[in-house]
This record gives structure tokens, C-alpha cells and sequence, in this order.
């Protein structure tokens, strides 16, 4: 049976405590590299680990510290991407509130890694338990000595500071987390150049992902071999899977990457609701095409979803069962787009605006000859045309509901009603 390894203190009383965290080894991690390794050495070992991002991309993160320069003139810093607001995913959530100080412990370990001083944590404004939960944590660590100037007793200083967002999607995308952290407007940057050479104030910064950041303590503590023994070779390691939509045991799972879908829904969330039968499976958030039943075989990892044309992204699992329209479906999750675009891209801005408007037609029974057409057009003139991946995302959800189950469009528009009411 699995133990688990990011979840290990979220059921335990007082486990937002840092004595309650110390009592399991909270903090050695950061002890050890201290004493004995270098940051490039800990930038070493994350490489060999193959950790990969769980924000989404799934990015080496050993690769991505080891692009920032070695010598700067400017200030690096270290930016943990803590807004999720990907509908379907709470798993940083969870961390913040209930096991902050791994949070803590993991920046402090990657900010002596990349060469970094001060740390921002860019919360989502709704999570207003984690803000709490995360000051309280920072305030305790900064009284032990795990925070502030010579961290014990070394020559490393290092600080935390919480920037809450303002309720805006696109605050996700890291360059538009980066313009609110400067008081911009929140739109993406071109990239080149990427953060990790010109990021926050146009100095080196490191983007990460709350999840991330809390396998790192873990990795230095049980070693890369450890991490690598766990899932596939490509994308090893423990992983949160947030489970919720039409299934009886919705909630929150840390179990090996890999792990088969069908496996994942069935056994661990219990399966669809009584009477009913799973139809199809949104496998990483809203922004990852939805797979029907025929492909829950597939493992819940970046490289096997990618390869039936969907993506783990953030992992946040929403089960449809066949009681659902999945013109409803695809319009919820367009208009969500639409209504989260900054506006800065015009395929993304006007696109998803003709989109919504298409599928709003043929949800309430005035669908024409020829709309389906369009929207194929309209998600080609989307996908790959913006600066950053919210408008792929709609496109790619889109086009997968056409693909999976086109006869339900098929059927609104020339029954002119939903089959399903």
C-alpha cells in the first residue's frame, strides 16, 4: 500500500504547527543542505530525481534552477504559484492550510539552491484559511530560525512574503503572476526572455508551483533514487490528484504518478453515483481535453495522456457520468475562458467570444447548419496564436467534446432541443 509522503501531516491534529512538523522531521532537509551541500549540488540532485513541475507543464525543475545565471547583478528571487484557480483543482489548498511549513521548508531549500534571498508566495485571494495559516507558519519559522538572517547558523539569509491575487485566472500564467507581483495589469509576457533570466523586476526568478516545492525537502531527505522508484522512469515521484464531479467519493488522493485513470476513479474515488455510468473524464483541470470512457485505461501521467491528446495539467480529475449534456459541458468550460481572457490576444479574445456565442445557440435549440464547422475554424485560429496557453486551453477542451461526442451537437441542432432533458 502507498504511504503518503505529501500528505502525511494534512490528517494529523495541529499538523499547520511547526512543532507538530518538527516532531516528523520537518525542517532536516534544510538542516542537511546547510551542513552539506553545496547549491549546486541540491540543484544536482533535483535534476537526477526528474522532478517535474506540478503546476502543469511538467518541466524538469532541476532543469529550470539551472538556468538561472550563476552570476547576476540584480537580485534573484524565487516565486511560488499558489493562485489555482484551474476549476477542479484544490490540492495546493490543502498543503497551505493544513502542512504549510513543507511549503516553507521546500522554498527555503530551492531559494539555497538557485542563489536566492527572498521568496514571494502569490496566494489565491479566496484562500483566505491558507493566507492565515501560511503568516502564522512564517511567524513560528522566523522565531526558530528557519527564516531570517544565518540560518542556523549559516551564512544563508532568507526571507517569505505573501502577495495575495485579486481573483483573476490569468494570474496563474506565470509572466502574468510576475506583472501583478510589479502592481501591472496582468497580462502575459512575450517570451523570450524567460523568467529564469529576466523575470520579476527583470531579475532572475524561479517560478514553482506549491506541489513542487514540497517534493523538494523529500527528495534531499530520502535521496533521488527514492523519488525516481516511484511511477514511471519520465515522470516519477508521489502525486495529489484532485478527484471531484459525478463520483462518490470526491476528495483529495496522493498516490504514485502513473497510476491508470480508471484505477484512479474507480477504486480510490468509488466509482460513478448508483445507477449511473462513468461517460467521460476531464483528466488535469478544465484546461485538459476531456477523455471518454473507452480511454480510462490510460495513466495518469504527462507523457501517456499526452500521447491520447490530452495532458495531466493540474491533475484536478472531474468525472462526467451519462446523465450530463456535453454541450452543457463545453459550454461552461468555454464561457469560463471567455470570461477569464485579459483580452490581450485577439484570437483568444475574439475568438472565444464568436465561440461562446456559437454554443449558447445550439444549447438552447437555435444551432444551424454549419456551426460546428465554425467552431472547428474558430479553435484553429485559436490554438497556438497567443501569447500564453488559456486560449489553448478552451480550444483543446473544445475540440475534444466535438471529437468524443459530436452526435449530441449533431442532435441540439437538428432536434432543436438537449436529449438529455
Amino acid at each position: 500500500m502507498f504511504e503518503p509522503v505529501l500528505l502525511r501531516n494534512v490528517d494529523v491534529p495541529d499538523g499547520h504547527l511547526l512543532s507538530t512538523y518538527e516532531a516528523g522531521g520537518g525542517y532536516k532537509a534544510l538542516a542537511k543542505v546547510l551542513r552539506e551541500h553545496t547549491p549546486d549540488e541540491v540543484v544536482e540532485l533535483v535534476k537526477q530525481s526528474n522532478l517535474r513541475g506540478r503546476g502543469g507543464a511538467g518541466f524538469p525543475t532541476g532543469m529550470k534552477w539551472g538556468f538561472v545565471p550563476k552570476r547576476a547583478d540584480k537580485p534573484k528571487y524565487l516565486c511560488c504559484n499558489a493562485d489555482e484557480g484551474e476549476p477542479g483543482t484544490f490540492k495546493d489548498r490543502i498543503i497551505m492550510e493544513r502542512d504549510p511549513h513543507q511549503l516553507i521548508e521546500g522554498l527555503a531549500v530551492s531559494a539555497y539552491a538557485i542563489g536566492a534571498e527572498t521568496a514571494y508566495v502569490y496566494v489565491r485571494g479566496e484562500y483566505v484559511a491558507a493566507i492565515r495559516r501560511l503568516e502564522q507558519a512564517i511567524a513560528e519559522a522566523h522565531e526558530k530560525g528557519y527564516l531570517g538572517e544565518n540560518i542556523l547558523g549559516s551564512d544563508f539569509k532568507f526571507a517569505v512574503h505573501i502577495h495575495c491575487g485579486a481573483g483573476a485566472y490569468i494570474c496563474g500564467e506565470e509572466t502574468a503572476m510576475l506583472e501583478s507581483l510589479e502592481g501591472k495589469r496582468a497580462q502575459p509576457r512575450l517570451k523570450p526572455p524567460f523568467p529564469a533570466v529576466a523575470g520579476l523586476y527583470a531579475s532572475p526568478t524561479v517560478i514553482n508551483n506549491v506541489e513542487t516545492l514540497a517534493c523538494v525537502p523529500h527528495i534531499v531527505m530520502r535521496g533521488a533514487h527514492w523519488f525516481r522508484a516511484i511511477g514511471p522512469d519520465k515522470s516519477p515521484g508521489p502525486k495529489l490528484y484532485c478527484i471531484s464531479g459525478q463520483v462518490r467519493k470526491p476528495g483529495l488522493y496522493e498516490l504514485p504518478m502513473g497510476i491508470p485513470l480508471r484505477e484512479l476513479v474507480e477504486n480510490h474515488a468509488g466509482g460513478p453515483l448508483p445507477g449511473r455510468r462513468i461517460k467521460a473524464v476531464i483528466p488535469g483541470g478544465v484546461s485538459a481535453p476531456l477523455i471518454p470512457e473507452s480511454g480510462l485505461e490510460v495513466g495518469m501521467d504527462f507523457d501517456s495522456l499526452a500521447a491520447v491528446g490530452s495532458m495531466l495539467g493540474s491533475a484536478g480529475v472531474i468525472v462526467i457520468d451519462d446523465s450530463t449534456c456535453m454541450v452543457k459541458v463545453a459550454t461552461r468550460i468555454v464561457e469560463f475562458f471567455h470570461h477569464e481572457s485579459c483580452g490581450k490576444c485577439t484570437p483568444c479574445r475574439e475568438g472565444l467570444n464568436w465561440a461562446v456565442k456559437v454554443l449558447r445557440r445550439i444549447e438552447a435549440g437555435e444551432g444551424a447548419p454549419g456551426d460546428l464547422e465554425q467552431m472547428e475554424r474558430l479553435c484553429k485560429g485559436i490554438f497556438g496564436n497567443t501569447f500564453c496557453a488559456l486560449g489553448d486551453g478552451a480550444a483543446m477542451g473544445l475540440r475534444a467534446a466535438l471529437e468524443h461526442f459530436r452526435y449530441e451537437f449533431v442532435a441540439h441542432i437538428e432536434e432543436r432541443r438537449c436529449p438529455f432533458h
